[in-house]
């Protein structure tokens, strides 16, 4: 809104300083730090809420030490979150942009499956909240709404720059060609664009690009599913899941400045995304949101932020991901999740085939999530913590340096 307001005032009337709403780094600078403030002033009065009102979380017993502590620590925090990112995009980003309007409804929707969830549990005091089938459910439309928008949409399109050699003199220039396909990119290959209609050719080269759908969606559906779980699985310790997406923020950040920018995309030799800039406004309100949320719910938490905060920023992280063509890295960037997923699964897999084999389950680690088995272990919450997100650092400058390095 601000955005527009400033907009008219500087071509209607000329006003010293107005145009500098026209620059992206200072919109994504005024979002984080307007982020900023939200989480901590509408924090501070969403926790006295939650108290008055003994939204309280329900800690299941699991043997862990500092559980009883947390019973009773006001959950649903996750709201802080999603209006820190939703008042600073309505504030500073072009709400027409094709990209910004995908974000807030994966945002709006995908918070408010979390947010039914928590209200199950909280106030009709069912433990179990919403039924995973309705989850996935809500996931997978998100998902194909999403996989729909960025295919057939108009406005979503890249460019590429093409070698161009003269008959008349043989000097080679380049040009810049427009492209509508879903392609993507392969991380460490030098050559590393790959376009989901390939997979599609081999019935029908001529049609390929029309029925990349039947490929694009699909992907779309596994990669918000699997991401918006496994920031769930992942929100088990005080800021564990909170600071790992800030982390992942920034490095989304960094891709989508250079992805909408031309100069920088051009020097890089990476894929030009026209319009994909204004993310970037997006993504710094999301980083600000995660760090001024950390302020609460680092150790000691005060507040959880539930199941409306972490599918939230798990399908926020997913569909930017495939917006600025860099889903395929997602397993680098968002390892942290990756692996918390993992163990999940190996955990859940081994303890039925042994218990069918052997008739009695075992397990792989002493408790599922990762985080959990280290606690059991004996490590402390907060070094846990610190140390995870430590490897996501690591997993985040691994991908910024894949911006050159093939």
């Amino acid at each position: 809104m601000l955005y527009y307001l400033f907009e008219y005032l500087d071509e209607a009337y000329g006003i010293p300083g107005a145009g500098v709403f026209q620059f992206i780094s200072f919109r994504a600078a005024m979002a984080i730090i307007t982020s900023l403030v939200i989480s901590l002033v509408f924090g501070k009065s969403l926790i006295s809420m939650l108290h008055r009102k003994q939204v309280g979380e329900t800690v299941r017993d699991l043997g862990l030490k500092g559980q009883i502590e947390k019973q009773g620590t006001p959950t649903m925090g996750g709201l802080i979150i999603i209006a820190a990112i939703l008042i600073p995009t309505l504030l500073f980003c072009e709400l027409d942009n094709i990209y910004i309007i995908v974000m807030i409804i994966t945002t709006v929707v995908l918070g408010g499956i979390g947010f039914l969830d928590d209200y199950i549990k909280v106030f009709k005091k069912n433990k179990k909240g919403l039924a995973g089938k309705f989850k996935v459910v809500g996931q997978v439309a998100v998902g194909i709404l999403v996989g729909s928008i960025l295919f057939f949409n108009q406005d979503v399109v890249s460019k590429r720059k093409v070698l161009l050699q003269s008959e008349q003199t043989g000097e080679i220039s380049s040009e810049w060609f427009q492209d509508k396909s879903v392609t993507t990119t392969i991380p460490f290959i030098k050559n590393n664009e790959f376009n989901y209609a390939w997979l599609v050719g081999f019935f029908n080269k001529e049609k390929a690009e029309d029925w990349a759908w039947l490929i694009f969606i699909p992907m779309v559906i596994f990669v918000v599913t699997a991401v918006s779980n496994g920031a769930n699985i992942t929100d088990g310790l005080d800021g564990l899941a909170t600071g790992t997406s800030a982390i992942i923020g920034v490095v989304l950040a960094i891709f989508a400045f250079v992805s909408g920018n031309l100069v920088f995309s051009d020097y890089l030799n990476i894929m030009f995304i026209p319009e994909s800039g204004e993310l970037t406004v997006f993504i710094s309100a999301f980083v600000g949101a995660c760090i001024g949320f950390l302020w609460y719910n680092s150790f000691p938490a005060q507040v959880f932020m539930g199941d409306t905060g972490s599918l939230a920023l798990g399908g926020i992280i997913a569909v930017f991901a495939i917006s600025i063509r860099k889903e395929l890295l997602i397993p680098l960037f968002c390892g942290v999740f990756l692996i918390e997923n993992i163990s999940v699964m190996l955990q859940v897999s081994y303890f039925k085939y042994t218990k069918k084999k052997y008739g009695e389950g075992r397990r792989i680690f002493l408790m599922a999530p990762l985080h959990h088995h280290y606690q059991k272990v004996g490590y402390h919450e907060s070094k846990i913590v610190s140390r995870f997100w430590i490897m996501g650092i690591i997993l985040a400058v691994l991908s910024i340096v894949t911006l050159k390095l093939r």
